[in-house]
């Protein structure tokens, strides 16, 4: 299956790509803004999961993921939101823009596994 993580900080792309290839994803492409992840979006429609950061430049995670939704070819692609933005209210928002899971950075690989496993119906 393959894996889109879009995030602004390359260091977060490679420990959230570290992460997934020791659960066995090896497919993970990235981006480092809503533009870019668009872009790859568009260019691999057989896309099986988008892990997106909130706060980006050019283009957040937030109207990433509206946008995402927006496509019919998207509509059933989990998304995993990746933020340092833990409150209520954000949670909130995120799942009402159509985000499947959320985290809060910082966090555990064991925490991206249990989330993975949740959102694709897998052990976790």
């Amino acid at each position: 299956m393959k894996l889109l993580v879009v995030d602004d900080s390359s260091t977060m792309r490679r420990i959230i790509k570290n992460t997934l290839s020791r659960l066995g994803y090896e497919d993970v492409l990235e981006g480092e803004d809503g533009v870019q992840g668009w872009s790859v979006l568009n260019e691999n429609p057989d896309m099986g999961m988008l892990i997106t950061d909130w706060n980006m430049p050019e283009m957040n995670g937030l109207e990433l993921v509206k946008k995402v939704r927006a496509d019919a070819r998207f509509a059933d692609l989990p998304i995993i939101m990746v933020t340092t933005e833990g409150g209520k209210a954000e949670v909130i928002t995120a799942l009402k823009a159509g985000v499947n899971n959320y985290i809060v950075k910082p966090f555990t690989p064991q925490v991206l596994k249990e989330k993975l496993s949740a959102v694709l119906g897998t052990e976790g």
